[in-house]
């Protein structure tokens, strides 16, 4: 059960889909559908607002990211599996509800969309659901060990003493909610489901790092900060240290000799083809990820094609610059010399934020339709900084209480070439996950599970798009972090190639890590946490690719068919507000917008 995965992931993962009303939703036959009244309208959006209310009623955790503070603000929610069986439920019910209910045919444009959409969602879902048990509890990658203190530092706010005793409420839930997940854990393993032996100590330097700090963790630290200003803050850390140490750390002292234990018996194979069922879980993975029937040796395939591509690109900058030698040379220079790095945290936040405000300035003209919230940029968390992954974006709230943040992982300078920077800001912050998530959480009259939902092929192919995007809007100017760019863009081809080989052609960690060595320019701490995160997160990786790829084919067909009249903001006001959807509707939307512009025409 990869439950944090729904609330915590990067990039994710768990970003969303949202749409507004647009012309360009249903193939050309759908838009002959007779007038629907407003009641069924009605009737079907109460349909989706009922689903929303019980999915918010069985997370707590989901009511926090949306700014709800109500009766459930202390709670943890059921981490058990027996609630997973009933979200599922919920959700495969509410589908067999829509589908008795309402004639696709029969529906107006927006709520045929929404009908679609909900379906493929439940469709994906079940599809995934009978593999449930193969998902990873506990990993570097989405672990309740560091996703739950991250949960309180980034998510719970406290403006009041109500607000306090709920935090406090949630230290005191970690020990439950934490045994129930060990205990979980423990059956898997019983099984043979654990991640490989080196995911362990990455999991184990989480729990000691929290436990070795005392009373002051990052958790009670964060605590202390969030009620300074409070009446009756002294009996309030009181009460919070009693609950760090009454329950949240026994708790963690009995996860740490699972861990222990598990780490004596865990595998040293990588990949999930060892699973019974292996083949056919990742199958379901790559379909749930990319939204296509592509086969994993397909994607293997694409893989290669757009390394090779990318290289020939890379060499061009080599010329450029006057370098001597091979493409593998230059890749140890740029990997290596320290003139592509950066000496302090400040110095590389510093740039970070000046190329970001030059972007923003820039946005108008390649935008119509432009983000609300306010994007701030900070570091990830030294309790968590030596496991997470290099970048990530987490969403603003619904309600403006909460910025968009752009995460950097600033552990380990040497893995944050300045090279890379442009691009990563980009993808992470403007006009990449910032722009189009904060269009979507402002949204309006839209279904919830489309303003909160997620599609990563589009999310993530969407983040990727806009790194190239920067380069047509003029920036890039240094031919260093031109490279840098293309560096990213091959990371995700690459990826193409090793998420494939470790799941479906068997490769070793270390055969992947050899590969991309070989063809990526990327410091070697960088690769080898890539690798890792490729591992325990089987499929994701490959979406981005994919779906950057089919933006790009699209607007190379608006343009190609609207010449003179392809407006740029235009394409991009027919991505962004029809929102995340899978790729096969996403290029519906497109091939409608240029028949209706053909005709204006």
């Amino acid at each position: 059960m990869r439950l944090f995965s729904k609330f915590f992931a990067s990039s994710v993962s768990a970003l969303a889909l949202s749409a507004c009303a647009t012309t360009q939703n249903m193939p050309a036959d759908a838009a002959e559908a007779p007038t629907v009244s407003q009641a069924e309208s009605e009737s079907l959006a109460a349909l989706f607002e009922e689903y929303d209310q019980a999915s918010l009623e069985l997370s707590p955790l989901s009511k926090a990211y949306r700014g709800i503070r109500d009766e459930d603000y202390g709670e943890w929610g059921d981490f058990s599996e027996a609630a997973e069986v009933r979200e599922e439920e919920l959700l495969q019910s509410t589908a067999a509800r829509m589908r008795a209910s309402f004639d696709l045919a029969g529906l107006s444009e927006e709520d045929a969309l929404s009908y679609r959409l909900f379906n493929a969602m439940a469709e994906r879902s079940a599809a995934r659901f009978p593999y449930r048990d193969y998902d990873y509890i506990f990993d570097q990658m989405n672990g309740a060990q560091s996703q739950l203190p991250a949960f309180l530092i980034n998510i719970h706010r406290v403006t009041n003493a109500s607000d306090a005793e709920a935090y406090v409420s949630r230290i005191e839930g970690i020990g439950p909610g934490l045994d129930t997940l060990t205990e979980q854990s423990r059956d898997r393993a019983e099984a043979g489901i654990m991640p490989p032996d080196w995911v362990y100590p990455y999991v184990i330097s989480d729990i000691e790092n929290l436990l070795a700090a005392g009373n002051d963790n990052a958790i009670l630290e964060d605590f202390r900060s969030k009620v300074a200003e409070l009446d009756g803050r002294t009996a309030m850390i009181t009460a919070a240290e009693a609950a760090w140490n009454g329950s949240a750390r026994p708790a963690y002292q009995r996860l740490l000799a699972e861990m222990k234990r598990q780490q004596a018996i865990a595998p040293t194979d990588d990949g999930i083809w060892r699973f019974p069922e292996g083949a056919d879980y990742y199958e379901a993975l790559l379909a749930n990820y990319t939204t296509t029937d592509l086969t994993a040796d397909q994607i293997h395939n694409i893989g290669l094609r757009e390394v090779d591509r990318i290289h020939g690109e890379m060499r061009a900058i080599m010329e450029q610059v006057g370098f001597e030698g091979s493409l593998q040379d230059f890749f140890q220079y740029t990997r290596t010399d320290d003139r592509f790095f950066y000496d302090s945290r400040e110095a590389y936040l510093a740039d970070a934020e000046a190329k970001l405000d030059a972007m923003e300035a820039r946005l108008p003209e390649y935008f119509n339709t432009l983000p609300t919230d306010p994007l701030v940029i900070k570091p990830v968390e030294a309790f968590r900084e030596k496991s997470a992954g290099k970048a990530f974006y987490q969403r603003p709230a619904p309600d403006g209480s909460r910025p968009g943040t752009y995460y950097v992982n600033l552990y380990n300078l040497n893995d944050m070439s300045k090279n890379e920077l442009e691009a990563l800001a980009y993808h992470e912050g403007l006009p990449g996950h910032h722009l189009q998530l904060s269009i979507q959480t402002q949204l309006g009259d839209v279904p919830p599970f489309r303003r909160f939902g997620g599609v990563t092929a589009y999310s993530e192919g969407w983040g990727l798009y806009t790194e190239e995007l920067g380069k047509d809007m003029g920036f890039y100017t240094d031919p260093y972090s031109d490279f840098g760019r293309l560096g990213m863009e091959l990371w995700r081809a690459a990826r193409l190639v090793v998420d494939t080989g470790i799941h479906h052609k068997r490769w070793s960690r270390e055969e992947a890590i050899a590969y991309l060595t070989e063809n990526t320019p990327n410091p070697d701490g960088d690769i080898r946490k890539a690798i890792e995160r490729y591992v325990v997160y089987p499929g994701q990786a490959t979406a981005y690719m994919i779906g950057k790829l089919k933006i790009m084919e699209l607007r190379d067909r608006a343009r190609t068919a609207l010449g003179e009249d392809f407006d740029i903001r235009a394409f991009h006001d027919v991505i962004l507000t029809s929102g995340p959807v899978p790729l096969s509707i996403m290029e519906e939307n497109v091939d409608s917008w240029i028949a209706q512009e053909r005709s204006a025409g």
